[in-house]
């Protein structure tokens, strides 16, 4: 079976589980969507160990013919982001310009090293043999919150809008900073050369400042390509020019699509919208974006959970896995908290979002596809022929499913706790 059909059926079953949801499920899509896909893999492992049935080698198969990486970072990652910049309200993102500039740069930066230096000396203390440069990869990957994630689940619950600003904007930014972190450790990691501090600050900037002012660019480009004409369908196809040609140069002269996306689809949403588009193509803007969206989250997130067809897990991932969770979430605690605290010197924050901010910080498909571009070869473990990749991989595992399952159908209480503070605090 092709690439292409596999993903027709699975796209299918995000669409059958999303249904049944609808009709006797309370879950949030996304939530139910990666639920159901993980009862499925566990039910086609349990069967394949127990010889009922021999699915679990041919699904294993299908799912090993996609590559996730390409994918998500190569693929959808351009149409979620730009209709995720759609979607935000330029006045709300200025009013919280330095909130959301410190929790994407900053305290993207702090996690990305707390993580890795804290992995490196529980290694250490583990005995396993995992070099420092290793633990930061992890650190980088998995501390963007996953803008894909977080505005599925969050933002459907009508948090208090400086809060859903925040959540919002830091993660369609830290996520871009986040890749660029990565990359840049990535080349440190497995480059031919060897890097320099100047090297490193250039890739650096070039990846982010590059991506920022392309993505610039882009936007001005299409603006004008779509204030141009008057054809409904011409502006719709016009838009979507931005994540699929525009995405792909992004990497041909090697800056951030991610960011450049971002930034144009905060322009088109925020510009073009009032300027380009009639009321009627406004209207369809947004349905036909809002449908794309909805479309690719549910394979994405159905994808997620099968994914765990493709793993061998042995002791130690699982001791590993148990230790990244706790991990992730204390070093998202410390990140927000610390620039919180300076923050509350110049405005009054609902009491609830340190919590919110930390406990709303998903990871997602993302985190797991950048995971998924580390190569394989590198022995940690000799005797169990367990590599870099491996455990990098079962812990953002382990971390993207406490995630969405967890954190994400638990928030609710704490969004709930925010309103009746703003509720109160109105009067």
């Amino acid at each position: 079976m092709s690439v292409y059909n596999t993903l027709c059926f699975l796209a299918a079953a995000a669409m059958l589980i999303a249904f049944i949801n609808s009709k006797i499920g309370k879950m949030q899509t996304t939530i139910a969507i990666t639920a159901g896909s993980l009862i499925l893999s566990l039910l086609i492992i349990f069967a394949g160990h127990n010889g009922w049935f021999h699915l679990e080698d041919i699904a294993s198969t299908q799912m090993g013919k996609i590559n996730f990486e390409d994918f998500l970072l190569k693929g959808i990652l351009g149409f979620l982001l730009f209709a995720g910049g759609l979607g935000i309200k330029l006045p709300h993102l200025k009013e919280q310009k330095w909130e959301i500039t410190t929790l994407a740069l900053g305290s993207t930066l702090f996690s990305t090293f707390f993580i890795g230096f804290s992995l490196w000396g529980i290694c250490q203390l583990l005995g396993i043999q995992l070099d420092l440069i290793y633990c930061l990869l992890f650190g980088s990957l998995i501390s963007p919150t996953d803008p894909i994630a977080v505005l599925a689940i969050v933002k459907k619950m009508n948090a208090p809008r400086r809060i859903s600003t925040q959540i919002e904007g830091e993660s369609l930014f830290n996520d871009g900073f986040g890749l660029v972190i990565f990359v840049t450790l990535f080349t440190v990691a497995f480059g031919n050369q060897t890097p320099t501090v100047l090297s490193v600050t250039q890739l650096f900037l070039q990846e982010a400042i590059g991506g920022i002012v392309y993505g610039f660019i882009l936007g001005l480009i299409f603006h004008y390509l779509i204030c141009s004409t008057n054809d409904h369908s011409m502006e719709l196809l016009l838009t979507i020019g931005i994540p699929t040609a525009g995405y792909a140069f992004a990497e041909i002269i090697h800056v951030s699509g991610p960011l450049a996306m971002v930034v144009s689809g905060i322009m088109i949403g925020n510009w073009t919208r009032y300027i380009g588009f009639s009321k009627e193509s406004e209207e369809h803007l947004d349905h036909f974006w809002e449908l794309v969206d909805e479309f690719l989250n549910g394979l994405l997130f159905l994808l997620i959970g099968m994914t765990m067809l493709e793993f061998s897990f042995h002791q130690e991932d699982w001791i590993l896995m148990a230790i990244a969770i706790p991990l992730v979430l204390l070093s998202r605690y410390l990140s927000v908290k610390l620039p919180y605290i300076g923050f509350s010197h110049y405005r009054q924050y609902n009491p609830m979002s340190v919590k919110i901010l930390t406990w709303g910080g998903l990871r997602g498909g993302l985190a797991l596809a950048m995971a998924m571009a580390v190569p394989a070869g590198v022995i940690v473990i000799p005797a169990k022929d367990i590599d870099v990749r491996e455990i990098i991989l079962v812990m953002t595992y382990s971390v993207v499913v406490f995630s969405i399952l967890i954190q994400g159908s638990t928030i609710t209480a704490l969004i709930e706790k925010a309103k009746l503070w703003e509720k109160q605090n109105k009067h």
